[in-house]
């Protein structure tokens, strides 16, 4: 399964964590890792790993795209300054984050309408069950790989399925 309503993620208008445009379509042509994120989440650490793998795979045309979300337990509940303070300050992010949204129930953005339907290998699609929760989109804009909040982003499958689309 592709998306949901066969156009691409990456044809969604979403805000930038701190004003303006997040323009989605400059990554077309390119692997993207859209992952929910959280300050104060027990998860919160995968900053770590994220920030690597966007060092890492960059320049082989790859971006971690952070979507911040306060849907969980309150555990995103700053503004963008403060988001943007905290994932530099703290661990050292340097990958683009898209302003503070929704991503379950009425107010879900339609970023995430368009990656929920794509199931991960356990075979769970719809609603994101945690922070981190992991969507790798190809180089051809289509969802490829779904990850569960627990899957660390260095992990031996989430690094294969980003190889695969820089291949």
């Amino acid at each position: 399964m592709t998306t949901t309503n066969g156009s691409s993620p990456l044809d969604v208008e979403i805000g930038a964590l701190q004003g303006g445009s997040a323009d989605l379509s400059q990554y077309a042509g390119k692997a993207v890792l859209v992952v929910n994120v959280a300050s104060k989440c027990g998860l919160t650490p995968q900053y770590t790993g994220l920030e690597k793998l966007h060092e890492q795979y960059a320049e082989r045309g790859f971006c971690v795209l952070g979507v911040p979300c306060n849907q969980f337990l309150g555990q995103e509940p700053g503004g963008a300054d403060e988001i943007a303070e905290f994932c530099s300050a703290t661990y050292g992010v340097t990958f683009p984050m898209t302003e503070k949204v929704e991503v379950n129930g009425e107010g879900r953005h339609p970023l995430y309408d368009r990656l929920t339907g794509f199931a991960d290998a356990e075979g769970h699609s719809g609603d994101i069950r945690w922070n981190f929760e992991k969507f790798l989109i190809g180089r051809d804009g289509r969802v490829v790989a779904r990850f569960s909040p627990q899957t660390e982003p260095d992990s031996a499958e989430v690094v294969a399925a980003i190889e695969a689309q820089l291949a």
